[in-house]
């Protein structure tokens, strides 16, 4: 029996060694097939757009680092700082209210009513529900209710752009439906 065995145990690692060879060659010859067929496409870089610098003709232009240009950018710039500042005087002058510490994403909008013929939104915050009229104020950037419709409050919001201009923009907090 232990010849039997042995017999069997030699014939089975013949055989393995025999397809690992012949599988390897068959996996080499595929590989190198693929290699040649697929050949990576890759467009050219464009080439680099020619600088032609531009003469300055002291005639008809206005010096650079004249004080005429910079009074006049001075000019300019003081303009928009006093219309950034009627924007946001009359908000930075009047009294904060309760909901101006949160931010509008900390808020829920769970319903809307109708009191005394006006429109009044309950809003969520920290698990305390607040009646909200169009005047009111929400949010951390001086939002103030313009609307109120059924399913969303409309506000309008004083932020500041990329340049730093404080500009208006209309924000919304939608109603949530309550996930069962």
């Amino acid at each position: 029996m232990k010849h039997g065995c042995r017999l069997v145990l030699a014939a089975m690692v013949l055989t393995l060694a025999g397809c690992s060879v012949s599988g390897e060659d068959e996996l080499r010859q595929w590989m190198t097939a693929q290699r040649s067929q697929s050949r990576p496409k890759v467009s050219p870089i464009s080439e680099p757009k020619q600088f032609k610098p531009e003469s300055y003709n002291q005639v008809t232009a206005m010096e650079p680092f004249s004080n005429q240009k910079l009074t006049q950018a001075l000019k300019r710039e003081s303009t928009q700082a006093t219309a950034n500042g009627a924007l946001l005087a009359p908000e930075l002058a009047r009294r904060r209210e309760a909901l101006e510490s949160f931010p509008l994403d900390a808020m829920t909008l769970v319903g809307s009513l109708t009191k005394e013929g006006q429109p009044v939104a309950l809003v969520k915050v920290e698990n305390l529900l607040y009646q909200v009229r169009p005047g009111n104020y929400l949010g951390q950037n001086y939002g103030r209710v313009t609307k109120i419709a059924e399913t969303e409050v409309t506000l309008r919001e004083i932020v500041q752009d990329a340049s730093g201009e404080w500009i208006e923009r209309t924000a919304t907090l939608q109603l949530q439906e309550r996930s069962k």
